[in-house]
């Protein structure tokens, strides 16, 4: 067990994530009932298998990672746990598997027809995992391979507020492409922010959207992703008639991210304040839209 709590830690620290995958499944279930007139804390079994079958989908995610760049790993980045041994790849493909089988039995335990709408985002990953059998075309086009493989997002967002409407026996309600996306949009921001490096953080063998835009253009860019998040939400929250608190509340947070990326300009040092950043965005993104409403419509 210490193998794998070690593993954790390095490759999916649930106390990080944990916080941050709530808010996501929560939003996703509440907005989505919120878009179809109901009001109050939506039902728990569906709050559950949201965050569950998320939590299990983000897991699978860094699972998949581990395939797709054990060579590059092995090459560049031999202190991963996989390269010196903690785990082996064998023992992380039936976790995955079991992670599948958890969420087919979460959507039958909270309505049978949840396992089609299942297949959505799984068929999607499982062309991820195989880099789109485009492996060396993607890697040559790295705005192609980032936005291809940010489609997870809105995907497992989809699932997500499926727990409200498919689960019911209804359509997906009007306006919830607003809502997702944002959630593209806010993967792109996580991902950018996670791989903004000053210069004497970038290492070899490691790609950075600093390293391939330089650290005058590639802040821009994270910002610029920033504002169409934050646009994408406030229409999101002009459905549900709280466009103007959430614009307040992004808004404050994007002159902090603005101010961050000019500070970075000037002085590249400490990138990790961007992936602080897009983490302290996301709760604030999904708290918004799905949570503050309930309470202060």
């Amino acid at each position: 067990m210490k193998r794998w709590w070690n593993y954790q830690k390095e490759r999916f620290p649930l106390l990080a994530h944990g916080p941050l995958i709530a808010a996501f499944s929560f939003c996703a279930v509440s907005y989505s009932r919120m878009l179809r007139g109901e009001t109050g804390i939506p039902p728990w079994p569906a709050l559950v298998v949201a965050f569950i079958t998320c939590l299990l989908f983000f897991l699978q995610l860094r699972l998949a990672d581990e395939f797709k760049d054990h060579e590059e790993d092995s090459r560049y980045r031999p202190y991963r746990p996989v390269p010196r041994g903690l785990v082996t790849l064998r023992e992380l493909g039936w976790l995955f598997v079991f992670a599948a089988v958890a969420q087919l039995a979460a959507a039958f335990w909270l309505a049978p027809r949840m396992a089609l709408l299942l297949l959505v985002p799984w068929l999607y990953l499982a062309a991820m995992s195989r880099e789109f059998f485009a492996r060396d075309w993607l890697k040559a086009r790295p705005i192609t391979y980032l936005w291809t493989h940010m489609l997870i997002m809105p995907l497992v967002d989809f699932y997500a507020t499926g727990c409200d409407w498919l689960a019911l026996g209804l359509h997906p309600p009007d306006g919830l492409h607003w809502f997702l996306a944002a959630s593209f949009f806010n993967g792109v921001v996580i991902e950018l922010g996670r791989k903004l490096r000053a210069p004497a953080d970038e290492e070899t063998g490691v790609p950075t959207y600093t390293a391939l835009w330089g650290v005058r253009r590639a802040p821009l860019v994270w910002l610029a992703v920033v504002a169409a998040t934050s646009l994408c939400a406030w229409q999101a929250a002009a459905r549900i008639v709280f466009a103007w608190p959430v614009a307040a509340i992004l808004g404050a947070l994007w002159l902090a991210a603005a101010w961050q990326t000019l500070a970075f300009r000037r002085t590249p040092a400490n990138g990790k304040r961007f992936e602080l950043l897009a983490v302290l965005w996301t709760l604030a993104l999904y708290l918004s839209l799905g949570a503050l409403p309930l309470f202060f419509r």
